[in-house]
């Protein structure tokens, strides 16, 4: 498969795209180029190749998920600035 000029042309106007006959003649070399190569790896026998999530074996580095005990409402409301009995008082933001 090969990209044609008009192609290219036909894609930079979807795109809103002011291409110069320059821009047009590189750009279907560069596709080109492109589609060749991906005609090379679709060559390659992977059928032996198990899937991967990432090409980088990767450990975790989030933090393990363990319970723990959660503050009390004393606890979560004494550094609040301005606090009810019950709850959080933040400014009105909606009018």
């Amino acid at each position: 498969m090969s990209v044609s000029e008009k192609e290219v042309r036909y894609v930079a106007d979807l795109a809103r795209l002011k291409l110069s006959e320059n821009e047009v003649n590189s750009l279907a070399k560069d596709m080109n180029s492109i589609l060749g190569y991906m005609d090379l790896l679709n060559e390659i026998d992977t059928s032996n190749v198990e899937p991967l999530e990432h090409v980088i074996d990767l450990n975790s580095r989030l933090r393990k998920d363990e319970a723990k005990t959660p503050l009390s409402h004393d606890e979560a409301l004494k550094n609040a600035p301005d606090a009810d009995s019950d709850y959080f008082r933040v400014p009105k933001v909606i009018e």
